[in-house]
């Protein structure tokens, strides 16, 4: 079990970044935080050894691609070169479409692979419709003599990622700079749950979309809700029974507006369920008493049918003889 386990290791090509699995292949005796030279969808790429996994669940065992080695001093410096490169591309970039006139367009970052043979370019924009970019693609390939030159574009969460800063709520770090990996989906349902104030200040991040802390605690509000009686609802207190008015999830107690008495908090313990009086249960048909004999309804029938008084009331006169 133990060789299986090791077989399968989790790579990350920046520091927090999304995981990718990989197989051991012929790279033995590896640590986490090694160096290593994979084989990517955009090239050959210098990795990190992050993880030791057992299966991973997007593929099975036989369809990863594996290691092709360990990462050499003279890898690591190749790198470094690279980097340097990499920062002199971006400031190319910008300042070519800046002459251009394409203003509505940010370069993030540039990473070139391993091998030098593609140059990828990240880059956000707020228009929808599509950009144009190949004369800048030329003039880049011209000046830094880069066989293939690609231009992807980001989100403005994986903008605020790339770029780092402080956060919203005052941290020195973002979130998203320092540990997320991943963007959840996030709804404006989760600030309601939690009651939080929708003021845009106080739920948008640093990127202009909802904050990624939205979701850290939303699960435990909404299990801890379904546990409480709901807003509204009639409970049963030491003081009496009234209603249900407001919730502290983070207490576990409930605001509850007694008569002639005014609103009291009380723990979740203290409290029981109690019938509204606005909607009193209803009672079964099989406990429901017949006040009406059986042989009732056949005299008033036959009265309709004969008396002249119950006919003038309908108006149905009886014949004239």
């Amino acid at each position: 079990m133990e060789e299986q386990k090791n077989n399968i290791v989790g790579i990350r090509f920046i520091k927090i970044g999304k995981m990718y699995h990989f197989e051991k292949g012929k790279v033995d005796d590896l640590t986490l935080g090694d160096k290593v030279v994979v084989e990517t969808s955009r090239g050959l790429q210098i990795g990190e050894v992050a993880q030791f996994v057992d299966k991973p669940a997007e593929a099975s065992e036989g369809s990863l691609r594996q290691l092709i080695r360990r990462a050499t001093p003279r890898d690591l410096a190749q790198r470094q070169i690279y980097l340097q490169k990499e920062d002199e591309i971006v400031d190319y970039s910008r300042k070519r479409l800046k002459e251009l006139g394409i203003h509505e367009v940010k370069i993030v970052t540039t990473e070139i692979s391993f091998d030098g043979n593609r140059c990828t370019i990240l880059f956000c924009t707020e228009r929808e419709d599509k950009v144009e970019f190949k004369s800048l693609k030329q003039d880049i390939h011209k000046q830094f003599n880069l066989p293939s030159v690609e231009l992807k574009q980001v989100g403005p969460r994986d903008v605020a990622k790339c770029l780092g800063g402080m956060g919203a709520c005052g941290l020195e770090k973002r979130c998203c700079s320092r540990f997320l990996t991943e963007f959840n989906s996030i709804s404006i349902r989760m600030a309601k749950e939690q009651g939080i104030s929708l003021t845009p200040t106080e739920i948008t991040g640093m990127c202009g979309r909802l904050r990624c802390c939205l979701v850290y605690e939303y699960d435990f509000y909404v299990q801890t809700r379904q546990a409480l009686p709901k807003r509204n609802s009639h409970v049963t207190t030491p003081l009496g029974v009234g209603k249900v008015v407001d919730i502290n999830v983070l207490k576990n107690s409930l605001f509850i507006e007694l008569p002639e008495i005014g609103v009291r908090e009380f723990s979740k313990e203290e409290v029981e369920p109690a019938m509204d009086p606005g909607n009193p249960p209803q009672i079964s048909a099989e406990f429901k008493i017949d006040t009406h004999d059986e042989k009732e309804p056949q005299k008033t029938e036959g009265i309709k049918k004969n008396n002249p008084i119950s006919n003038r009331r309908t108006g149905n006169r009886p014949p004239r003889k």
